[in-house]
């Protein structure tokens, strides 16, 4: 499989891209832990929002994927009116369905948008916005510097 190394610059360029295509309101920005954490935190600080939040989802063990997506640490989201959902990557889509399911059922007077820097086309959901598709396995800059630091110092 091609690996293609994601540097933060991109990224940052990427989440500019972003911000011009959004193009309806939300009050809150929701991070799918850990690969939307960044997109969470940086966009936050873009839009002046301190309702910024996580969930995390456990969908794989190990290289494996499990038979269902676990959904757990739902913020609670009472006081928001349009949550901004944001993850580095739509894949199969089953993470972000999940998400969504669990959410609705949870917070049903609250609307739902979705954001994601890339978006593979065979995802069973397309996010409301997206950037561009990959191009194969994506290297992000979060999981792979520290690591390649760690190396060099040894």
């Amino acid at each position: 499989m091609n690996k293609i190394y994601y540097p933060y610059e991109e990224f940052r360029e990427d989440l500019k891209i972003l911000t011009q295509k959004i193009d309806k309101p939300f009050d809150t920005i929701l991070g799918i832990a850990r690969g939307g954490l960044s997109m969470a935190q940086m966009l936050g600080e873009y839009y002046n929002l301190r309702k910024v939040y996580t969930i995390n989802t456990i969908g794989y063990e190990d290289t494996q994927k499990k038979a269902s997506v676990e959904v757990f640490n739902i913020p609670d989201l009472k006081l928001s009116k349009q949550v901004l959902i944001v993850d580095d990557i739509i894949d199969s889509g089953d993470t972000l369905v999940e998400i969504l399911k669990v959410l609705n059922e949870k917070y049903p007077n609250i609307t739902f948008v979705t954001a994601s820097i890339f978006y593979k086309k065979t995802a069973k959901i397309v996010p409301n916005w997206y950037v561009k598709e990959p191009k194969g396995w994506i290297d992000f800059f979060w999981s792979e510097d520290l690591k390649i630091l760690m190396i060099d110092n040894h």
